[in-house]
């Protein structure tokens, strides 16, 4: 366990880290309209009050019902608001407006549970003297991270509502960046590890679990992620009408959904606008391109290269020439502002080249924040794994060959999902996630 993840596991800090994540999640809900909040950004997903009520249902029914057994003051919200949606075959919810309580009713069911929590809270010991975890404190960890997975994910959905249907915030710092050619970086054949060990009590999720280790044959590696300049060029070039650049999955969605382009773009005549959260601007041609698994996929094909693996990215992003591993690209010390883009610091991508302090040992750059990056690995347990006792379906639920695991992060993914072990998963037809991809070539 290193100081930091020790430092952060303390009862004091860790209940500290719990509010702070309300207190992100609570100020995302003053973006929409009051007026808005029952919109359906997402035809996928829920309307935005569900996630209002969600994230108070998921800490009671983990911690108020699973850990201290306390007595349910409003079971029906708390199977209302229990589980989201995650949609594969293509259905889509069909709810409206008054089938949801109202605003007030949610927001007394919020304090409810906040004041209840809070006051068991206090008293519980959630960690000892060396930082190891007890019970509770991973019930608690559990809690944090989801409420923070859910702070990026509301914004992404927040990013797809209409402009007039929000209220601007402050926007973030886009350091200047000198406008480069990326290159191919050669990474020699070494280790790659992954996963956690079950020594401590450090806190993982449960697909992090156990520790593995990987031989990873040399290959090569684009220094930055592939921008909006680089995938225009493979637009121009015919990209999405070329037949042999998909597979055959892939290609009935892009005809029956009508995908002609990546879902932040906005066309307009024979230019390109992108949609940021709150305006709309020319088409930023360094920043990181959002596309979905089957475009990244498309894209990589038509330039003669892969995506690469889960351990591709581990060796390009942990490892060294001397054969070591870091817990960051950059070293061991904490993710910081000029690091890179995540944790929260600006609302949408910033050039690919802007944070040069965040480079991998071999010299490969952007690897957290600034969008998560696709794999070529379906999401799978490593050997060794456990399903949560107390949330069984976590990842287990999604071990369906449908999803692909995705590394990194993005600018609204929380420092401590920064950890070299995190792994984030999606279906390879979803559009609106922060998610961008590099290639290889073997």
């Amino acid at each position: 366990m290193t100081k930091t993840q020790q430092k952060l596991s303390s009862s004091p800090a860790l209940l500290a880290r719990f509010n702070q994540a309300r207190s992100a999640t609570d100020k995302l809900f003053d973006v929409p309209l009051r007026e808005a909040l029952y919109d359906r950004p997402i035809p996928e997903r829920h309307r935005i009050v569900f996630y209002i009520g969600h994230l108070e249902a998921f800490d009671w029914n983990l911690l108020g019902n699973y850990a201290f057994q306390a007595s349910a003051f409003h079971p029906e919200f708390d199977k209302l608001f229990a589980f989201g949606i995650d949609p594969v075959d293509g259905g889509l919810p069909s709810d409206q407006p008054s089938d949801w309580p109202t605003l007030e009713e949610v927001h007394r069911y919020n304090s409810r549970v906040r004041e209840e929590l809070d006051a068991r809270l206090k008293s519980e010991p959630l960690a000892d003297a060396a930082g190891d975890l007890s019970q509770t404190g991973v019930y608690v960890n559990v809690a944090l991270e989801h409420r923070l997975m859910h702070a990026e994910t509301l914004a992404y959905m927040l990013h797809q509502l209409p402009l007039h249907r929000k209220v601007k915030q402050a926007a973030g710092d886009v350091p200047a960046a000198p406008v480069e050619n990326g290159r191919m970086i050669e990474i020699p054949a070494g280790t790659a590890t992954l996963g956690l060990p079950r020594t401590g009590r450090v806190f993982g999720w449960d697909n992090e679990f156990e520790l593995n280790t990987a031989q990873v044959p040399a290959f090569a590696i684009d220094e930055y992620k592939v921008t909006n300049g680089e995938f225009l060029k493979f637009l121009r070039e015919g990209g999405y009408e070329t037949r042999s650049l998909w597979t055959d999955s892939d290609w009935e969605w892009k005809e029956r959904e009508g995908v002609r382009h990546p879902r932040f773009w906005v066309p307009r005549g024979d230019d390109w606008s992108y949609r940021t959260m709150f305006a709309e601007i020319p088409l930023p041609l360094d920043w990181p391109v959002y596309v979905s698994h089957a475009e990244a996929a498309a894209y990589a094909r038509w330039a003669g290269k892969q995506l690469p693996t889960e351990e591709q990215f581990h060796r390009a992003a942990y490892g060294t020439p001397e054969g070591k591993e870091t817990d960051y690209p950059w070293g061991s010390g904490a993710p910081e502002k000029n690091r890179g883009n995540f944790d929260f610091w600006n609302w949408d991508p910033t050039p690919v080249q802007a944070h040069p302090a965040g480079r991998s040992s071999f010299g490969v750059l952007d690897l957290l924040g600034n969008g998560w990056e696709w794999t070529s690995t379906v999401f799978q347990p490593f050997e060794g794994f456990e399903p949560f006792l107390f949330y069984q379906g976590y990842s287990a639920n999604f071990f369906d060959g449908k999803h692909y695991v995705m590394k990194g992060g993005s600018s609204r993914t929380a420092a401590c999902m920064l950890r070299r072990s995190f792994r984030n998963w999606f279906q390879p037809h979803y559009q609106y996630a922060y998610s961008g991809f590099r290639c290889v070539s073997n």
